[in-house]
């Protein structure tokens, strides 16, 4: 029998359980954290995810112990045992929810990932997973070296939501020496624009000067990363950034670029600088 099968009756039984605890919780709080504990060992993943988020939701710091426990067994011949992650992902979710600064859990699943086959071939069903642990990492006790080394890492990981997050966390992370990653990965290029459009984003975060840094890929020539410069100086809020924006609107743009552009920029604070197309020459 599987690792995570058991009865559609009893699996069932089980869900009810939970999402009744949830609705009603007991006032008996020791029994409420015994029975999350118990459906902490359950072997089947998807009842364990939900018994992780309750631990989180209702801010049950005693089972941070069970919780991690939890996960180093879902670690174990993974694509048997958390097949989706499902365990792994809640797991993680409700320690970042406790405020578990132990940076040992998370650092292990930012490196994790699970290939499950699928129509075709196989995927990796750990991006959240690794996602989710990037971004625990800001509220860790851990020291500038690693914490950079690992979100270096996290810039090159194979799914685009993970390098995002790994720019979006160089920015909280509050160490001036971040910007030299978000510089080298901005230049480096990324298949996905959406992944340079968050560097130059965090980087502005980090060093307001960078207007002129970021203005550069206003001469790409791929369109996506012009719309990703102008929405990133955009969302900066840096005086700085409007001059910049003007002369860029001035040239002569690609039609689906100015749409593009335009929409970014009549949604926020440019509003009056930039109006409606229908206005332009």
């Amino acid at each position: 029998m599987h690792a995570n099968a058991m009865s559609k009756r009893a699996f069932d039984e089980k869900i009810e359980a939970l999402d009744a605890l949830r609705a009603s919780p007991p006032s008996d709080i020791a029994a409420f954290a015994l029975a999350i504990t118990k459906e902490l060992t359950n072997r089947n993943n998807f009842v364990a995810s939900k018994a992780a988020a309750l631990a989180g939701d209702f801010q049950h710091r005693a089972l941070i112990p069970d919780l991690l426990a939890a996960f180093e067994r879902f670690m174990l011949d993974p694509v048997k045992t958390d097949p989706q992650c499902w365990a792994k992902n809640a797991i993680v979710k409700a320690l970042k929810d406790l405020s578990h600064t132990d940076a040992a859990v998370y650092l292990r699943g930012i490196r994790h990932i699970q290939m499950e086959p699928v129509w075709g071939g196989q995927a990796d069903s750990a991006t959240t997973l690794r996602s989710t642990c990037v971004l625990a990492l800001l509220d860790c006790r851990i020291d500038d070296l690693t914490m950079l080394t690992c979100l270096a890492e996290a810039l090159a990981d194979p799914e685009k939501p993970v390098r995002i997050d790994a720019a979006r966390a160089l920015s909280g992370a509050g160490i001036p020496e971040a910007a030299a990653l978000l510089r080298l990965k901005a230049l480096s290029g990324d298949r996905d624009s959406e992944v340079i459009g968050q560097c130059l984003a965090s980087l502005l975060l980090l060093q307001p000067d960078a207007v002129p840094f970021a203005a550069r890929f206003f001469d790409s020539r791929e369109p996506e990363l012009q719309v990703e410069a102008v929405a990133a100086l955009a969302q900066a809020g840096n005086p700085a950034a409007l001059p910049a924006l003007k002369e860029f609107w001035k040239r002569r743009l690609l039609p689906e670029v100015r749409q593009a552009a335009h929409t970014i920029l009549s949604a926020g604070r440019y509003k009056e600088e930039f109006p409606p197309l229908s206005r332009q020459g």
